[in-house]
């Protein structure tokens, strides 16, 4: 009788271990195909750093060393990496392309990473010949795709592109035109992506994200519901208010599903004051968990 009950108890212990190690196999499984989280503190640090190396105006020392750290950092983040160039209006540009995964879904993140060469809004008419940090406008976006370059699993399902795109920013300048970087990744573009998601002006203190009024209703669902659903509610405003010329239009003029994910509520726009004291790495994360979560609703 003493040897069949420790047969039994052999079998239940084995079967426990078993158990154990099954949950752990499915549980590693789950973790690798989900979101490892996104640190909003690291993203403030990227901000902080393209603030530091001055304002990122097309042709200047500034923008080519933030073209070859935006590039490296994706390299360590296990992205394969490529350099769009050429010249929109008689100005060379460089968009740079994060890709990982293949076949559908097929996911466009993008952000523009140059910052605009006057501060025509500045209240002090001294400083509107002066260019703009751009802590805000134009970093804030490019620490987001960073951060996300850091927290999207590399075995995702589907396709992800994060596109830092080049000169944006330098509308109403004589010569120049609005989204010049983004209109030329679009007519470069082979293929359909199933959306297209940019971020411009997402870093603010005072985060108030409304629905862009141009951009893909359905789309515009589906990341507010999703910010809502994570707590976020207070920041994705489920109310239409603006409408925007960005790096999305390019993507709507061409029928392909995109958003503008911008707070255009921001004081600093277009001024000297556009410094990174302005921006917070809470409003960092709630962008960037937000788009985590729903990029893993999508798969």
């Amino acid at each position: 009788m003493g040897i069949e009950i420790n047969r039994k108890s052999l079998l239940i212990i084995l079967g426990i271990l078993i158990l154990i190690g099954a949950a752990g196999i499915i549980g590693f499984n789950l973790k690798a195909s989900h979101p490892t989280g996104f640190d909003g503190n690291q993203a403030y640090q990227d901000v902080e750093y393209q603030v530091s190396l001055g304002a990122r105006v097309p042709g200047s020392s500034a923008h080519e060393k933030e073209v070859d750290w935006i590039d490296q950092e994706l390299v360590k983040a296990g992205w394969q990496t490529e350099t769009q160039d050429g010249q929109m209006m008689g100005h060379p540009y460089q968009n740079i392309i994060g890709k990982r995964g293949s076949g559908t879904p097929w996911i466009i993140f993008g952000a523009h990473y140059d910052s605009r060469m006057i501060a025509d809004h500045d209240p002090d008419p001294a400083k509107r010949i002066q260019p703009v940090p751009g802590a805000d406008d134009g970093a804030s976006g490019v620490a987001v795709l960073l951060e996300l370059a850091r927290s999207i699993p590399a075995n995702l399902h589907g396709q992800v592109w994060l596109v830092f795109f080049d000169i944006e920013d330098q509308g109403d300048i004589p010569g120049w035109d609005w989204i010049l970087g983004s209109k030329a990744f679009v007519n470069n573009l082979t293929g359909k992506p199933d959306a297209a998601v940019v971020v411009d002006m997402i870093g603010d203190k005072n985060l108030d994200i409304y629905m862009e009024q141009n951009s893909n209703h359905e789309l515009n669902q589906e990341i507010w519901n999703q910010a809502a659903a994570l707590g976020y509610q207070g920041e994705f405003i489920s109310q239409y208010k603006y409408s925007m010329e960005d790096d999305h239009t390019p993507f709507l003029q061409k029928g392909i599903p995109a958003v503008d994910l911008i707070d255009f509520d921001y004081p600093y726009w277009h001024t000297t004051a556009d410094t990174a004291d302005k921006v917070s790495a809470e409003s960092l994360k709630i962008v960037g968990d937000t788009l985590l979560h729903w990029l893993s609703a999508r798969e």
